[in-house]
């Protein structure tokens, strides 16, 4: 069942991913919202979560990272990249990489959304 559901997920990011046409060449927001699989526990998951943040950040492209749960359950995981181009190849190398497998097995497929967005204004 893992395996189906990692390759549930997997073909998801990569349609999410080929379906945006070639984009902005600015930043972009990654904006990816999802429940967890049924008894995973939130701080296993955010174990997994932080285990992808040296791949991250070895792409050059990722700008910085929020990872957010609201009240209902609902994850989203916001990344800045610095394009669209950036964006999509580390979605692809993701799932070659086997710190992202425990990460990818702990979310539910159903529902899953993940979408790209130029940014406009950024304050912090």
């Amino acid at each position: 069942m893992r395996v189906l559901t990692t390759s549930l997920f997997a073909l998801t990011i990569a349609h999410a991913a080929s379906a945006e046409g070639a984009g902005p060449s600015g930043p972009v927001s990654e904006i990816v919202t999802f429940r967890l699989i049924e008894g995973t526990s939130p701080a296993t998951f955010i174990d997994a979560a932080d285990d992808m943040g040296p791949f991250l950040r070895s792409t050059g492209a990722m700008v910085k990272r929020t990872l957010s749960v609201d009240d209902t359950g609902l994850w989203t995981d916001h990344i800045v990249w610095t394009s669209l181009d950036a964006a999509k190849s580390a979605a692809t190398a993701m799932f070659e990489r086997p710190e992202a497998a425990p990460f990818m097995a702990m979310i539910a497929p159903d529902g899953m959304d993940m979408r790209h967005a130029a940014i406009q204004l950024q304050q912090e």
